[in-house]
């Protein structure tokens, strides 16, 4: 393993304490900008987000109606209700964002398979880069304000649904993480910069609470007006 994610994992409470769970909830709220430019309604209900950690897998619920859920792998996105009856579902869903920009509308199960992957994502960071397939290098270290974070250039493997296929990870001095840069890919490649706050201990792994995600303009700087999703995060439940 790189010598930086070591030590970045072990900040973050460890792989042998991360392997000790298999699936994870937390209560959302989502917002920001991007769910208009994709004709969404979005409001401020909370969710139930759940993931298994070590495969990509998650739903979220409600969705829709009060008793609809999502179900999302990589290859598949559906809605079902929660006893497991089908809505709706789309298999290959990465394929329906061909030709794809910024403004294209979405659908229901388009927004349900960014949910899926874009969550997983992000709660599984930053142990995810230590699972077969990915490739790890250190790139130039970020100054933000007064602070210098290093950063990690990753790779992601085929089997892996993500915003893109290369994405970058900056970590502060106590090797926790600060900020994520990739391009949304399925709205266009528009580049994203999204900085994390309010990092907690949950069962000796750490996680942050609060994310913003912005447009990344020239020279890697977020553009503080384009405020594009938005994720508040509570009442995290680990499970072996």
């Amino acid at each position: 393993m790189h010598d930086l994610l070591e030590r970045v994992i072990a900040a973050h409470g460890g792989l042998n304490c991360w392997n000790s769970f298999k699936e994870m909830t937390a209560t959302i709220i989502t917002g920001g900008g991007l769910w208009q430019m994709k004709g969404l309604e979005q409001d401020s209900n909370l969710r139930e987000e759940t993931i298994m950690l070590h495969e990509e897998i998650a739903s979220v619920s409600p969705f829709g109606q009060p008793n609809w859920r999502t179900a999302f792998t990589p290859n598949r996105i559906a809605i079902e209700t929660i006893t497991g009856t089908v809505v709706r579902e789309l298999l290959n869903p990465r394929t329906s964002f061909t030709n794809h920009i910024m403004n294209t509308p979405w659908d229901p199960l388009q927004r349900a398979y960014f949910n899926g992957y874009a969550l997983w994502t992000y709660l599984t960071t930053p142990f995810l880069l230590a699972m077969p397939g990915f490739e790890i290098i250190e790139i130039s270290p970020w100054q933000e304000g007064g602070e210098l974070w290093r950063g990690l250039h990753a790779r992601f493997p085929e089997a892996i649904a993500s915003h893109s296929k290369e994405q970058d990870f900056y970590f502060g001095e106590d090797f926790l993480l600060r900020r994520h840069d990739y391009h949304v890919d399925v709205a266009g490649g528009f580049p994203a910069a999204q900085y994390v706050y309010d990092i907690i201990e949950v069962r000796g792994l750490r996680f942050p609470t609060r994310r913003r995600a912005y447009m990344r303009g020239p020279g890697l700087k977020p553009i503080r007006d384009l405020l594009m999703v938005s994720i508040d995060l509570m009442d995290f439940r680990l499970t072996t």
